[in-house]
């Protein structure tokens, strides 16, 4: 047990201290500082401008970085459904897996679009290798989308005053081939090792030791797994995701994974802070994300190390924890870690089933994405965070008499009514959402595999899942039906974008404001105590928002089992 233990810590001390360099070099590949990749990528990069005709001197204005953004988009989503679509007749289907419903290809290509990757269906049979291929591209553009975003947050607080804040492919472009393709290889290397397959043959046959045989899916997985997981993406290249002993062979391979998908939305953190010159304020931010991650993480651990009471009532022993739906080559205690790593940072990847999950501990993964902001997704996590913050600059500023200020930069009506609709919108799509599926029945809740508290959870939880662009799920739902596949759909659009599009035009406001140079009465926001208020904002919110819902799922489900 202590052993268990060790290897949690190991894993989160090796991602905080591998952040820390890694965000000062995101930071000089963002402000155009000479790095190492600089004489292999500039090249490529020139050539990749000069085909596409984009000029890659030109700033931008933050509505110029949204428009781009949405049209680059919306052609990957065209390109999308006619991949999926059609991809029964394309090439690189050794397995002969038929081509999507056009339902079925929406959600996914909007899915992995918004980096999301919820899957409703299982990759061994629902896609080709080129359809995988394809996905796997989104899985880097959609997390680059993010950084992209995030980084015009850098500029609209380093610069003093600005009308223009970068160009956006250029963002899009440095987070692909500087960042995100280089971390990507060293860990598809390390999968490769570790007997992840990386071939295009189709599948094997294998004869088990009983004598049985079985056919054995393969294929270009460790290049999927990688950036699903550098990306914070999370779609598994199998239907098991990384409980699959392909996707996640050993308990090395189950470190490297979790330390993959926590290294980025980490370093954004440093990055900030290297970037305005502003380091202290970027350890706040870190403070108070690690604190609520911790406030999630170990209850979670522990209650999986525990076990399920009801089960040893029944003098079953229960010694190795709650194992019901777990890898034993990677024990309750490091499933219970990645289950609250997955939906804190959005990844959505599991190696474990979540459906299996004490009750409380479904609380917390459910809670963890309810929130959205400790770390977070890919650059996203730190916009979603920047809502929080406005929001207890703007309170703090009424508690002592004074106009919120962030920054130098006066918080004004405008940027308080953007940052309550992006706050509201999250619990709004929720809620909403859940609470349809549950008013039509036949439609929706007609599908969950556990009538009960339980099966409120289930619904809840996907529709969690959706507005969080995280894609794990309980997967005793049966979600690949039309009323599934549409509204989590058009939850994973709008969940994903407005929340950019907000932050950033918060951001580009303030940037076209005149700067006031600190005082004697100015609000300091990089002390502890502007972090607690912070976290109080964050935890009143959440509260406030999801206690009742909560109530009628896992919580009523714990007091059901005691």
């Amino acid at each position: 047990m202590n052993t268990e233990i060790f290897g949690i810590g190991g894993m989160f001390a090796a991602s905080v201290l591998l952040a820390m360099p890694l965000g000062r070099y995101i930071s000089n590949v963002y402000s155009g500082e000479r790095t190492l990749l600089d004489p292999l990528f500039n090249p490529l990069e020139r050539i990749f401008y000069t085909i596409s005709r984009i000029d890659p001197h030109i700033e931008m204005g933050w509505k110029q970085h949204m428009q781009a953004m949405l049209v680059i988009n919306l052609l990957w989503f065209l390109m999308s459904m006619l991949i999926l679509m059609t991809q029964g007749a394309l090439p690189l289907n050794p397995d002969g897996n038929p081509s999507m419903s056009a339902d079925l290809a929406f959600n996914t290509s909007v899915s992995f679009l918004v980096n999301c990757d919820l899957q409703h269906y299982a990759g061994e049979s629902g896609v080709s290798y080129l359809s995988q291929f394809w996905l796997m591209f989104l899985q880097f553009v959609s997390a680059a989308t993010g950084m992209a975003a995030v980084v015009v947050l850098f500029r609209a607080f380093r610069d003093k005053t600005a009308q223009t804040l970068g160009n956006f492919y250029v963002y899009l472009v440095k987070s692909c081939t500087r960042i995100l393709l280089p971390l990507s290889l060293i860990l598809a290397l390390v999968l490769v090792f570790e007997g992840t397959p990386m071939t295009f043959a189709g599948k094997d046959t294998i004869t088990t030791l009983q004598g049985d045989t079985v056919e054995v899916s393969r294929g270009p997985a460790a290049a999927f797994v990688a950036i699903k997981h550098v990306g914070t993406n999370g779609g598994g290249f199998f239907g098991a995701n990384s409980a699959h002993p392909l996707e996640n062979p050993s308990y090395l391979s189950n470190m490297v994974e979790m330390v993959g998908q926590m290294i980025i939305p980490l370093a954004m953190i440093f990055a900030f802070g290297h970037f305005i010159r502003r380091r202290k304020l970027s350890w706040v931010i870190f403070g108070v994300m690690t604190l609520g991650f911790m406030v999630l993480t170990i209850p979670n651990v522990l209650m999986e190390m525990r076990g399920n009471p009801a089960i040893a009532q029944m003098g079953v022993d229960s010694a190795l924890g709650a194992m019901e739906g777990k890898e034993v080559r990677i024990g309750a205690a490091a499933s219970g870690f990645w289950s609250i790593v997955t939906t804190a940072i959005s990844t959505g990847s599991v190696n474990a089933m979540h459906d299996s999950s004490m009750p409380l501990s479904g609380m917390n993964q459910l809670l963890a994405m309810m929130v959205n902001a400790f770390y977070g997704g890919c650059g996203v996590g730190l916009l979603n965070f920047f809502i929080y913050i406005i929001l207890a600059v703007f309170i703090s500023g009424l508690m002592v008499g004074r106009t919120p200020e962030f920054l130098g930069k006066k918080v004004e009506a405008q940027e308080m009514k953007i940052a309550m609709f992006v706050a509201l919108l999250h619990p709004f799509l929720i809620l909403v959402a859940t609470g349809l599926a549950t008013a039509f029945p036949a439609q929706g809740a007609s599908t969950v595999s556990n009538p009960g508290f339980h099966g409120f959870s289930e619904i809840l939880y996907e529709y969690t899942s959706s507005a969080a662009n995280n894609g794990s799920g309980f997967e005793g739902l049966g979600d690949n039906t039309l009323w599934w596949n549409i509204t989590t759909g058009i939850v994973l659009i709008l969940s994903r974008f407005l929340p950019i599009i907000g932050p950033v035009a918060i951001a580009g406001l303030m940037a076209q404001k005149k700067y006031i140079p600190e005082g004697e009465g100015t609000l300091k926001t990089d002390t502890g105590t502007f972090g607690m208020m912070i976290f109080t904002v964050i935890v009143i919110i959440a509260a406030l928002s999801f206690f009742p819902a909560l109530a009628l799922g896992p919580i009523a489900e714990y007091f059901s089992m005691i």
